[in-house]
Formats: C-alpha cells, structure tokens, sequence
C-alpha cells in the first residue's frame, strides 16, 4: 500500500515508517494536517496514519478535511495517539470519519492488522459519501474534545506548578541549611587553621628556644674536651685520648643539629619576600655554592632553561642548594655522575622544576618519611648529614604554595620535583 505518516515528531515518523517499510509499503510522511492534505492532493495515497495533537492542524481536523473531499473516501484513515483515548475522543474520530483508533505505542503487528481492517472497511465503501457530517455538530464535538482535553491539561499544569512550587521551597530551605553548614564548616576550619597556626608558631619558639640554650652548654663540653685534648695529652693513655676524639666528634655533630634546627625554625617565621624570581639566575649561584663539594668529581651536568617564578629570592636559592647538594651527595660513588636539572610545565599557572641523578637512589616504600625532620634512609657512615635539608626545602615550597614530591628506585638513581607559581 502507499501511505502517508503524519506526526509532528520526526523519531515517531522515522520509526513507523521503517516499521511499515520492512512489510513492504510504500511510506510518505508529513509533519501536520496541512502538510498531509498537500501530498493528498499531489499523490495517491492508500492510507493515512496521522497523530492527532499537531500543530497547523490536528489529527481530528485532518479526518474531517479528508472526508469532505469524494475522491479520498476509499483511504483508510487510522488515528494513531497517546494523548486522547477518552470514549468522547473516539466517538469524535468515529464522527469525523476515522476508520480506527489506535493507542501508541502499538506493536507493528497490531499497527498491521489494524492497517488490513481499515482498508477493507474505506473498501466497502463503494459509493463516496454523498453526503458529510452536519459541520456544526462535528466543529460541537470537536470542540467538546478540546474543551475537555485544554480542561485536564490546565489541571494538570496547575499541579505540577503546585509540585514545583513545593519543590522550589525544599531547595530554598536545603539551600539555606547548605549555606548554614557550610558557614558553619568554614568558620570550623578557620578556627582549626588558626590553632594550627598558633601550634606551629609556638613549636617553632619551642625549637628555637630549645636549640638556643643548649648551644652554651654544649660549646662548654666542646671547649673543655679541646683544653683537655691540649693541656693532658702526654698524661693520657691511648684509649682515654679516643675518648677524648669521640666526645669533640660528637659535640661537633651535635653542634651541626643545633645549627640545622635553628635554621629550620627560622624559615617558619621569615615572612616572605615575593618577588619576579629568575631560576636561571637561582642555579647558577646554587652551583657556585655546591662547587667546592664536586671538585676532583667526574660530574655530567645536563642543564635547561629554568623559567622566571613567583618566590623569595633567598629561599629558593636554599632549596636549589638543598638538592643539588644531595644529588652530588649521593652520586660520589658513580663515575661519571650524571645529574640534570629542568623544568616543565605543571598545572594552570605553575612550573615544574626537577633534579634529577643516577646515584644510589632509594626504596620508595619508605617515600612518605622522605620530608620528615631528622629522617634519613641512608646510615650516617655512608653519607654525612643530619636529616634536615630535605625537611627545610619542603617548608619552603609549602610556603610558597607550591607541591614537593620524589621518585627513585634503589640503586638507579632519583628525582626530586617542585611546583611554584610562574612571574
């Protein structure tokens, strides 16, 4: 058969036509009453399959203008809906010529059968109807129909407005309790970062207070040991002039401790001086400074272009020095040792800067406490220091806002990287 699917929607139009397809008809497809009665009247059409809310022209108008026409009185004329399926709204297909009516979705069997049924019905009707419906009683019911259907739509639209209305409070109401908790939880977190900050603040003079005093005693036990070393050498025996080396040795350690906590606690309370920072400038006096620890060293520096940041000036120098430092540390036993130091770009408006060497490395399982005051992963007796530095370069570029992090493998080497803010 050739037949034409009127619907307003295309996916509805698209589907029923592939369905009506696949069994062998012939599918034309219009959007609207208007729309089908141009096809009508330029094309023969054995059917017509029409939604009935469209807009220009309704399903139900569409019937009508269908029937008033004798040379479409043989086309089968189904009404195919979701929206109206009222006993008025079928009397009112049956008055303005609708051979059925059909419910969507329908399965394209009983789209089918329904089809075969309408077509023999237009069939039986051998003789055009001479005449139609009397047009004022079809435009009554019509407009019963409508009446009824704008009646329960303006109900159902009061409705939701109602539901949505409740709605609308229950997010104002859970809006106000977000913003209340939230307040609340900003003002919890403020108090907590000011007695953090207090905490820290009173360490720090702790630690300072701390290391202060106890470098006069301790320059007292250094200075006696080195009067004793000098005035009773010839009186002390063998072991007892050991004793003497340990208690120097140990006081000079110690004194080296004081010395690192002291100045770990001063980075705590500088304030910073943030300037345009130039790290090229940075490096090369870091270099300058660690160069007296490479001299006699076969060391390959691979260095690129550092960018300009955001930081103190001082400050970062110390965190250059820190790494470089521990780089040429703890490749003394490669030969040669390799170190490169670069840079590449992190997230929106920061640099990432790196140092990287193939010295001893260490195990990652143990990477967390790689920060900590006073930790270190390798024994004294094979690499000198007191576990500080790494610690210091840390509060650094926290202060700075920046990111610290580490990778390494054992016995391949390890990298150290920063983020800073770019100028």
């Amino acid at each position: 058969m050739n037949l034409l699917v009127v619907d307003d929607h295309a996916s509805h139009r698209k589907l029923l036509r592939a369905g009506l397809e696949a069994e062998g008809h012939v599918v034309l497809e219009a959007a609207n009453g208007l729309e089908a009665l141009q096809i009508l009247d330029r094309e023969a059409m054995e059917g017509v399959i029409s939604d009935i809310l469209m807009p220009k022209m309704d399903g139900f108008r569409l019937c009508h203008e269908i029937r008033k026409r004798e040379q479409l009185n043989r086309v089968a004329l189904i009404l195919y809906t979701a929206t109206y399926n009222s006993p008025a709204d079928r009397q009112l297909a049956e008055t303005v010529g609708a051979d059925a009516y059909l419910v969507k979705p329908a399965p394209i069997r009983e789209l089918l059968s329904t089809l075969y049924d309408a077509q023999q019905k237009a069939l039986l009707r051998k003789q055009p109807r001479t005449q139609n419906p009397d047009e004022s009683y079809v435009l009554e019911q019509y407009n019963d129909v409508l009446v009824r259907k704008l009646e329960a739509r303006n109900s159902e639209l009061q409705q939701a407005l109602a539901d949505l209305q409740v709605a609308h409070e229950e997010i104002l109401e859970l809006n106000r309790n977000l913003e209340t908790r939230v307040q609340q939880r900003t003002a919890a977190l403020d108090a907590a970062n000011k007695e953090l900050q207090a905490a820290n603040q009173e360490l720090d003079a702790f630690s300072y207070s701390v290391a202060h005093d106890l470098r006069a005693p301790l320059h007292h036990m250094t200075g006696f040991a080195e009067l004793l070393e000098r005035t009773a050498q010839q009186q002390l025996d063998e072991e007892s002039r050991d004793f003497v080396g340990r208690i120097l040795l140990a006081t000079k350690q110690m004194d080296e401790l004081i010395e690192s906590l002291l100045a770990f606690s001063h980075l705590g309370r500088t304030p910073l001086q943030l300037t345009e920072v130039d790290l090229e400038a940075v490096l090369d006096e870091a270099l300058a400074t660690v160069r007296d620890d490479t001299q006699g060293r076969s060391i390959q520096w691979e260095r690129a272009h550092l960018p300009k940041v955001r930081g103190d000036y001082a400050l970062l120098r110390q965190v250059l020095v820190n790494l470089i430092s521990n780089a040429v540390k703890y490749t003394r036993t490669r030969k040669p040792a390799i170190i490169e130091i670069g840079s590449r770009t992190g997230r929106a408006d920061e640099v990432v800067v790196f140092i990287r060497d193939n010295g001893v490395g260490f195990d990652m399982r143990h990477a967390s406490n790689l920060f900590g005051l006073f930790h270190r992963l390798h024994r004294a007796d094979e690499f000198e220091g007191t576990g500080v530095g790494l610690a210091s370069v840390r509060r650094i570029i926290d202060r700075h806002g920046g990111r610290i992090w580490a990778e390494a493998a054992l016995g391949r080497g390890a990298t150290f990287w920063f983020s800073l803010l770019v100028a």
